[in-house]
Order: structure tokens, then C-alpha cells, then sequence
């Protein structure tokens, strides 16, 4: 009994000390990872644009680190093209991507962030296979539900009534939802001041030189025996918008798109835009279309969203080899919609 007793207080003790002994180690490697950088932050959400992304084979690993480990997700250290480059996927929805980012600048030496991923559309001229270069971002997820004929807050710059998409319209138990901003705190701004944002704009100078790859060549195949029967296209300076809602709903992304003129909705880029923007760093927003964001008649996402991945990280690689040494020795003014 009493080597039982023994072994079990050997075992906790060597499990006790392999926490911190593991935390040291990582703390190490991430100093070693920051003392090579800067770098540029590329994030992924979802699996399919992960497997594209090294799919292309552009990246390629530090030989001495080519990973580091940190909060359950693997930071991938290397190069695309000249340009050093952490990429990690950060997972589903509003918090994950705000998390990820935050964590990416506090912990490497990164001065600016691209993310891709694919998006549903809700403008009925972009379609399967297109990507998106947004210029901006509204959060369309932070609501005030009220009841029917209830009174909108101070915050809040749009509305949806419930009762509008009855057949016949009239009054809903649904009520209204009174859209509201964010509130902004900046590393150029007073601290502990927020500001109120409605838009989140990417850098201009990122966003320009990317609409000089409108008409690049975007793959329509999305298997041997299927393709598309137009050529996808790339369209820079539209809205985009995000929330934690996966919109399959044609009544409401007709909603979004004649109340906010977005065209791409997803689920991480608001955030992303507006973490980045708080830490004064460059960020520019890359999406592929996989879905029409619930039209009737629409193919399922699973069969073009492995399409939008590969189109979305060509345009990806095509910026990062037009992006100038000397853009990345600098961080982004802010730009926002007050």
C-alpha cells in the first residue's frame, strides 16, 4: 500500500513539474521565433482554407522553429516568397478571431495582418468562385432585441422589424432588433476612451495596391468533370460584414445587403479588422465566395467552398509578393467611420 502511495505522489509531482518546465520551454522558442521577426500575420478560420493555403506550397518553414505551440493552436513560422510570415487558423466565429489577433501581435513581432477565408454573398452580382477585397467591415451581430414598436438605443444606427417579412406584413411577438456599435479603444486614442465604430476599414495603401490585381486569372474548376461556366473575377472595395451567424437566410441577406450595401458575410473579419486597427497595425481582409448566403436555388456550400479557399489564397500570395520591404517597417495610421 505504501508504494502504491509512492508511486501515485511520484507521479503528480513529475506531472506538477512538466507544466512549467513545457511553459519555460515555449516561452523560449516564442523569444527565439520574435527575435527573427518582424513579421506579417496571416489567419485562416476554417479547415478547407488551411489545406489550400499549404496547398500552394508557398510557405515554407523556418527550419530552427518551424511551429510554435500557444493556447491550443500551432503558430506556423516561415516564408512566402521574401516575406517572413506566421499564419495560424484561429477557428469559428467573432471571439476566436479576436482572440487569435490580439494574442499574434502581443506575443510575435507582428506589423500587419492578412486574412483570407471564403464568405457567403449577399449581392446578387457576385457569385460562386469571386473574391472580395472589402474596403470595410460593420459588426451586424451586436443587437438590441426589442419588443414590437420598442424604442431603439442611442447606439444603435439600423434596425430590422420582424413584422416587415410577414405574409401579410404587420406586427411580429419577434419585435425589432436595433443594430448597435462597437465601442472602440485605440492605441491612438485617450485611454480607457471609447470611441463609438460602425466601419472598420482596412488600410487604404494595402487595399490600393490590391485593386491593381483586379482581372487576375481565378480558377472556375471545381473538379475535373465540373466547372464553372464564367470566369470568377476579383472585386476590391465593396462592404463586408460580420456576426456569429452563419447566414442561410435569402430574406435577410437581401436585408443586409439593401440596408449596410455589403456583399461578403462571414463570421471573423470584423474583428479581426478592428483588433488590428486598436494595435495601430496594417490589415487587409481577402474572401472567397462559396455560397450565395441562403438563395433559393443555391448549390450547397460544401461544393464550392473548397474553390473560394484556392481563389482567395492566389489573390493572397499575389498580394504578398507586391507588398513592398519598405510598407512593412511601418504600422497603419487608423482609419474609421465615427
Amino acid at each position: 500500500m505504501a508504494s502504491r502511495v509512492l508511486v501515485i505522489l511520484l507521479l503528480s509531482l513529475t506531472l506538477a513539474f512538466a507544466e512549467p518546465l513545457r511553459r519555460r520551454g515555449a516561452v523560449q522558442v516564442i523569444k527565439q521565433v520574435k527575435e527573427k521577426g518582424p513579421y506579417l500575420g496571416v489567419i485562416a478560420a476554417y479547415p478547407p482554407e488551411e489545406i489550400a493555403f499549404f496547398a500552394s506550397k508557398a510557405f515554407k518553414p523556418d527550419p530552427n522553429h518551424p511551429f510554435v505551440e500557444l493556447s491550443g493552436r500551432l503558430y506556423r513560422v516561415g516564408k512566402v516568397f521574401d516575406k517572413k510570415v506566421i499564419f495560424v487558423r484561429c477557428g469559428f466565429g467573432m471571439l476566436n478571431a479576436a482572440a487569435v489577433t490580439q494574442q499574434m501581435i502581443d506575443v510575435f513581432d507582428v506589423i500587419g495582418i492578412l486574412h483570407f477565408g471564403i464568405a457567403g454573398s449577399a449581392n446578387d452580382s457576385i457569385s460562386y468562385g469571386d473574391v472580395t477585397i472589402p474596403k470595410q467591415f460593420v459588426q451586424t451581430g451586436l443587437w438590441d432585441w426589442l419588443k414590437p414598436n420598442g424604442t431603439l438605443g442611442s447606439s444603435d444606427f439600423a434596425h430590422l422589424d420582424f413584422g416587415d417579412f410577414g405574409v401579410p406584413k404587420g406586427n411580429n411577438l419577434l419585435g425589432r432588433v436595433g443594430y448597435s456599435s462597437e465601442e472602440f479603444f485605440s492605441v491612438n486614442g485617450k485611454p480607457n476612451l471609447a470611441e463609438r465604430l460602425i466601419w472598420a476599414k482596412v488600410t487604404s495603401q494595402w487595399l490600393h495596391l490590391a485593386s491593381n490585381l483586379e482581372g487576375i486569372e481565378l480558377e472556375r474548376c471545381v473538379n475535373s468533370s465540373f466547372c464553372l461556366t464564367r470566369s470568377p473575377k476579383l472585386v476590391s472595395g465593396v462592404n463586408g460584414t460580420s456576426a456569429d451567424i452563419y447566414v442561410d437566410n435569402e430574406a435577410y441577406a437581401h436585408f443586409l445587403f439593401q440596408e449596410f450595401q455589403v456583399t461578403s458575410v462571414d463570421m471573423e473579419s470584423f474583428p479581426i479588422v478592428m483588433t488590428s486597427l486598436s494595435n495601430g497595425i496594417s490589415v487587409i481582409v481577402i474572401r472567397g465566395i462559396s455560397d450565395l448566403a441562403g438563395k433559393t436555388g443555391e448549390q450547397d456550400i460544401d461544393t464550392f467552398e473548397d474553390l473560394a479557399a484556392t481563389n482567395a489564397v492566389t489573390v493572397l500570395l499575389r498580394l504578398l509578393s507586391m507588398l513592398p520591404s519598405s510598407s512593412l517597417s511601418s504600422s497603419s495610421s487608423l482609419h474609421h467611420h465615427i
